[in-house]
């Protein structure tokens, strides 16, 4: 085999290898517990969803997720097959939830809660987990970005303030304007197009 047929067939080979790595990687991204939404605003009050996947041979029998303390968890939805303990503190203060079920491997589990957001001084939320599998294994999902088993993270931004009807915007003139102009537009077009009566 010639050296440019070796070439040719070492690059098909490159090729395939980063296709199927393209492929895994979104898997081995979300193959964690994460928060949902990514991303809500300052002041908001959010349904989040805790979805835990289950990547191992031995089912996830337990789940435990620690509230930052900038968030104030009010609800939480049923889910069926998940008994839920609710973790509170001395002020009855809500700071974690455990769910206890059962999940076979390669399955994933949502576990929804309401919360309002802090209304400022807070970027980002940062949800620390804990899955405990049936084996007796705990996974912390504690570590930061970029590590082997990140904390989930929402991210924070502030509301876009609503525009008050018929109030200006910072493009043009007031709503109503554009409309008086239309109308005199109309009627000074009906003028001009009218044949004058004959005498």
């Amino acid at each position: 085999m010639n050296r440019s047929l070796r070439s040719a067939h070492r690059s098909t080979w490159i090729a395939v290898i980063c296709a199927l790595l393209s492929l895994a990687l979104p898997v081995f991204a979300f193959a964690h517990a994460v928060v949902f939404p990514k991303a809500s605003t300052l002041g908001g009050y959010e349904r989040y969803v805790l979805r835990v996947p289950n990547e191992k041979t031995s089912a996830t029998t337990r789940v435990e997720i620690h509230f930052p303390a900038e968030v104030r968890v009010t609800a939480f939805e049923d889910v069926p097959g998940w008994q839920l303990e609710v973790l509170t503190d001395s002020a009855k203060r809500i700071t974690g939830a455990v769910w206890t079920g059962n999940l076979p491997p390669q399955r994933f589990v949502e576990l929804p809660f309401m919360a309002a957001n802090p209304k400022e001084g807070a970027s980002s939320l940062t949800w620390p987990a804990i899955q405990t599998y049936a084996d007796g294994e705990r996974v912390e999902w504690t570590g930061p970005e970029g590590s082997k088993s990140p904390a989930s993270v929402t991210t924070l931004s502030a509301a876009a303030t609503p525009t008050k009807l018929g109030g200006s915007s910072p493009a043009g003139p007031p709503r109503w304007i554009t409309w008086v102009a239309l109308v005199v537009a109309f009627v000074s077009l009906g003028f001009a197009l009218r044949r004058p009566e004959a005498r």
